[in-house]
């Protein structure tokens, strides 16, 4: 996934907004104001950091060697992501929008009605 790939992913999730809170390298991509994404898209290499279920997490970390505790976040609820190629895209998209699921299910009802968010995408949630 290139850096372009990787925010354009991020972009299209509905209300997702990329911002530079921390320094101009730095994309910060949120949703209602809340984080889901941060990359710096110009270091070499590239990698984004994730919001993700605990359990989740572990499994990711334990069947990927590219997926590694949040840098510099809450390990147990962050992972950063090497996007050297060994993980497929669709992974990566599909750990995106589950950040952006997790977060999203945590805004007001009106704020997801805004949104036109769809609920939480992953199988067997209610």
């Amino acid at each position: 996934m290139t850096p372009q790939q990787l925010a354009t992913a991020c972009l299209a999730l509905n209300g997702s907004l990329e911002t530079f809170p921390f320094n101009p390298e730095t994309s910060v991509f949120k949703v209602g104001g809340k984080i889901f994404a941060i990359s710096a898209l110009d270091a070499r290499p590239l990698t984004v950091s994730l919001k993700c279920e605990p359990e989740l997490a572990l499994r990711l970390r334990a069947a990927h060697p590219a997926i590694t505790g949040g840098w510099h976040l809450n390990k147990r609820h962050w992972n950063t992501v090497l996007l050297d190629g060994s993980l497929p895209d669709a992974l990566v998209r599909e750990m995106i929008e589950d950040s952006y699921d997790l977060v999203a299910a945590k805004l007001p009802r009106a704020q997801q009605l805004l949104l036109d968010w769809p609920g939480d995408r992953r199988p067997g949630t209610p």
